[in-house]
């Protein structure tokens, strides 16, 4: 399987952000021809005030209904569908009520939605500059670990600051995982120290592959700009970084090489030598 992550600069206009991740993923396609192509978090809608967020987000269909679903819904769906290929929706506002949650999603070539996950752990930190992120004062946390088959490649999802939590990961792989997606906007700030050694962690840790779209850049908000470290990559179950983005928007592809997964797990069986959880 060949997967690609799509490196983004959204801001805050969702129409605009469409039709940024409709061109990146026709640059992608057509350059590396993936298997699935996977979008970072909350790519429709990163800056503005509450109100711009609650604007953008989307009610979701039932799951398993195959009934039409917002603007990114369709998009995502319709990407699928003409490219043949599975379209992992990176992360989108789902509106509840008067709150949203941060929910991935997940399309077969058909079209059909096939997983959804929904954060679960929320940023509500201190960055080492002073300022102050709070995910819980917009969104709702998730309370369910999901995996899904993605051709024969059986993926976990998790989305940006779950990376922090191992138990999580440890559950994905005990349910089978042997791709976690990652979609993120990690901040400038703790990017550039923790992004990639955590996700190689955790590679090591659940021997797993990683793909991990991401934001990039500078978004506005109403308290001014914040900055994302983006860097998307795939890694290796061994921690290795086998793609990689620069700075900017873009791609970067790997075949996910289930030959890799199978022998790192023989030689290092360590869900076996697992004693304390």
């Amino acid at each position: 399987m060949r997967v690609t992550v799509v490196q983004m600069n959204p801001g805050a206009d969702k129409a605009a952000n469409i039709a940024q991740a409709a061109r990146l993923a026709a640059g992608a396609i057509e350059a590396d021809r993936p298997d699935i192509i996977a979008f970072p978090e909350i790519w429709t809608c990163l800056g503005g005030d509450r109100a711009t967020k609650m604007a953008a987000a989307e009610l979701l269909p039932e799951p398993g209904s195959n009934a039409r679903g917002g603007e990114a819904y369709e998009a995502l769906r319709e990407m699928a569908v003409a490219n043949r290929i599975h379209v992992h929706g990176g992360s989108i506002g789902e509106r509840v009520g008067d709150r949203l949650r941060n929910t991935s999603l997940l399309f077969g070539p058909d079209g059909r939605e096939i997983a959804r996950y929904s954060k679960i752990h929320l940023f509500d930190i201190t960055a080492p500059d002073g300022t102050g992120y709070r995910e819980s004062s917009t969104y709702d946390g998730g309370s369910t670990i999901v995996t899904a088959k993605a051709g024969q490649t059986h993926c976990g999802l998790a989305i940006c600051y779950d990376v922090r939590f191992p138990e999580l990961f440890l559950s994905l792989r005990r349910a089978g995982a042997e791709l976690i997606f990652l979609p993120a906007a990690f901040t400038l700030q703790t990017g550039k120290d923790h992004w990639e050694v955590l996700i190689r962690a955790r590679a090591i840790e659940t021997q797993c592959w990683f793909a991990a779209p991401a934001t990039w850049g500078q978004h506005m908000e109403p308290k001014g700009a914040r900055h994302t470290y983006g860097h998307s990559l795939i890694c290796d179950p061994w921690g290795h970084v086998v793609a990689k983005c620069s700075d900017g928007t873009g791609w970067a592809t790997a075949r996910i090489d289930p030959a890799v997964t199978e022998r790192v797990r023989r030689d290092m069986p360590v869900l076996e030598h697992r004693r304390l959880a």
